[in-house]
């Protein structure tokens, strides 16, 4: 089937690229509303798959023009033009319609697939656009609200000989900060800086590589909030991708089946435990044994980062995984300092797998309520007090 592609953009190298590849099977817009005018024109347009390949500036001089074409032509499949992205963009380019991202010097071998991509997958592509419904925004009520504020300054204020006593030993003990600030992905997906009490060395990066024989497991799996036995990449992909799929960066160009390979290895890396972990402080050995490194967040409630209850506010890596229609509305309820996942357990280990962890999310961000958030944290507290005594 015959896929209506069009370009939209201005760069003379990157036309010419593709020109070379499609020949005229491809059309040339400079900007969304040169685009619109050209695909009106054409009498077949509406009746073929439409491939659009919008070429990056930025995402706030996109956004508006992918939006406008997203809204004109809701059946089109839209790909990003780009050598690169940064992590912190790709959710907000995939909320205004963008779908895969293609290297400016892509293979013949790799556009081709692409487009047979559309083509094969238009029903699906087109029912996709049907159901999708606009994203609703969450805006945290005054009950709540009101709750949040109350309760982090009374427990500011309760605990400050805590907090100062904390501040002091984290100084006394290593050079750095008190406070470790991370970014972290909340409601609506908004990123923020998330506290916490440092509880590592400066150097652990260092010090990590001088101990990597003290590693606990090497083998075992990885414990995340994330299953990464279902990762999506970014880039076009068909169903019938060969080994002559490639990623694309600045300087390299690697096979997607090397890429996977290396990442899941890096994954788990990134989340191995360690016995007796030497980047770890004494004093954050003890803190985080009774989680009292967290409780610089409440300051992050008082200034209406998060809430006292709500789902975990998680790290940008995994944020950018459950941007799918099937997690989004994860996002579109409060964040929190405790959530309904982390006093639920299920089956005989009383843990959950990361499915259940998000569908919980989900189910609170749907349906939190007053009574719903008093049980959560009289269920924290029991769960501490019994923790504790074990």
């Amino acid at each position: 089937m015959t896929v209506f592609t069009i370009y939209v953009g201005k760069d003379d190298g990157i036309i010419s690229h593709f020109r070379s590849i499609l020949k005229d099977e491809i059309i040339f817009a400079g900007d969304h509303a040169e685009a619109e005018q050209i695909i009106k024109r054409q009498e077949n347009a509406g009746s073929l798959p439409m491939l659009i390949l919008y070429e990056k500036s930025g995402i706030k001089f996109d956004s508006s023009r992918i939006e406008y074409l997203k809204k004109n032509f809701p059946n089109a499949y839209l790909v990003l033009v780009t050598e690169r992205i940064d992590k912190e963009d790709i959710p907000k380019y995939q909320k205004i319609g963008i779908s895969d991202t293609i290297h400016p010097r892509v293979s013949e071998a790799r556009l081709l697939n692409g487009i047979e991509f559309v083509a094969k997958h238009q029903d699906l592509i087109t029912a996709a656009s049907r159901v999708q419904q606009p994203l609703g925004i969450y805006k945290c009520p005054l009950w709540k609200r009101s709750f949040d504020i109350l309760f982090s300054l009374a427990a500011i204020i309760f605990l400050s000989p805590l907090l100062i006593l904390v501040s002091a030993a984290i100084i006394l003990e290593s050079k750095g900060s008190v406070v470790y600030k991370s970014k972290r992905v909340g409601s609506n997906y908004i990123v923020f800086d998330f506290l916490k009490f440092r509880s590592m060395y400066k150097d652990a990066d260092m010090r990590l590589k001088e101990f990597m024989e003290l590693n606990q497991y090497k083998e075992a799996e990885v414990d995340s909030y994330y299953d990464y036995s279902n990762e999506v990449t970014i880039p076009l992909t068909g169903d019938e991708a060969d080994c002559e799929s490639c990623f694309y960066s600045d300087d390299t160009i690697v096979k997607e089946s090397d890429f996977l390979r290396e990442k899941r290895i890096k994954n788990k890396e990134n989340f191995i435990k360690y016995e007796n972990d030497p980047r770890i402080t004494k004093v954050g050995r003890i803190i985080r044994k009774y989680s009292i490194d967290e409780l610089p967040q409440l300051i992050n409630i008082l200034k209406g980062d998060m809430s006292v209850v709500g789902n975990r506010p998680l790290p940008l890596y995994e944020a950018e995984k459950l941007t799918s229609d099937l997690y989004i509305d994860r996002f579109m309820g409060p964040s929190g300092l405790t959530g309904l996942w982390q006093v639920e357990k299920r089956g005989d280990s009383g843990k959950l797998s990361p499915e259940q962890r998000k569908q919980l999310d989900i189910y609170y961000a749907k349906n939190y309520s007053f009574w719903m958030d008093f049980k959560v944290i009289l269920k924290t507290f029991t769960a501490f007090v019994q923790k504790e005594n074990v």
